[in-house]
């Protein structure tokens, strides 16, 4: 009797990736989870390309987006929401200033990466809190790393640095 070979397509199979998309908040949720009872007002805002550099310059983060997501609160705080890469995947977060600009919450909205997710749990988040614009925010100094999540954790990071600047450029600086 003779063998027959069965020849199945794979190379469809081999496309097939587990897929990890986590929507821990909407924008909505996250506005009244970190600024309960406040009155919040959109104040998107274009960033010029003079902006764009001197935040980039102080902060050591290259912007890739002009648009700046914020919204004000009545008591003199900011929502500033924003995205940066994971490993492969962008990471939706918001970070909540107090009316001096010091860091009140960080929030992820979203992510969609494989691994890091840890990066949600409020022991890692908490560590922003009280930061401000000048605070070293680095990865392995001030901010402790997550084993596996290098990649988020480093992002998230250098994001929160930069909105720091972009706060202390440009929101609070009125001859911006």
């Amino acid at each position: 009797m003779k063998a027959r070979l069965l020849l199945i397509p794979i190379s469809p199979l081999a496309l097939v990736a587990p897929c990890y998309a986590v929507t821990y908040l909407t924008v909505e949720q996250a506005q009244t989870l970190m600024f309960e009872g406040s009155l919040l007002t959109r104040d998107f805002r274009t960033l010029t390309p003079a902006q764009m550099q001197v935040i980039e310059n102080d902060s050591g983060v290259k912007l890739v987006n002009a648009q700046l997501n914020a919204w004000r609160d009545s008591a003199g705080g900011w929502f500033l929401l924003d995205q940066v890469i994971g490993k492969h995947e962008f990471i939706n977060y918001a970070v909540a200033l107090d009316a001096r600009g010091a860091v009140r919450q960080l929030e992820i909205l979203d992510y969609h990466e494989s691994y890091g997710g840890e990066v949600h749990l409020p022991a890692w988040r908490r560590q922003f809190v009280g930061k401000h614009h000048g605070s070293p925010l680095q990865l392995n100094g001030d901010i402790k790393n997550i084993s596996g999540a290098t990649l988020s954790c480093g992002h998230l990071t250098d994001g929160v640095r930069r909105l720091l600047a972009t706060y202390a450029l440009v929101l609070a600086s009125p001859e911006h």
